[in-house]
């Protein structure tokens, strides 16, 4: 869960979300808001993302301003839970 965090909050592509899904959501305004063990138990979210699913959440008068700070400094708004999981992982790397 916290690799998965950082995975969508902190890898990037020339400053994006490295994560084509994640990308797509944050630069329409939405909040990384949970991440959800075996939120998709089927054979193919298995293989896909190990079971993993995520939420991204639209607060409609946010959307503008939450994709300028996406698209001008490249910030990522999460919520407490996402920032919480990625604090655990940055403790806890050795990366």
């Amino acid at each position: 869960m916290r690799l998965c965090a950082w995975y969508l909050y902190g890898e990037k592509h020339r400053g994006y979300a490295l994560n084509p899904v994640a990308n797509f959501h944050l630069q329409n305004g939405s909040v990384l808001w949970r991440i959800n063990w075996m939120g998709d138990s089927s054979p193919r979210g298995i293989g896909a993302s190990c079971g993993i699913m995520v939420n991204y959440r639209y607060f409609l008068e946010e959307t503008a301003s939450n994709s300028a700070l996406y698209l001008g400094s490249r910030q990522v708004p999460a919520s407490q839970q996402v920032l919480a999981l990625v604090s655990q992982f940055q403790q806890n790397s050795k990366l």
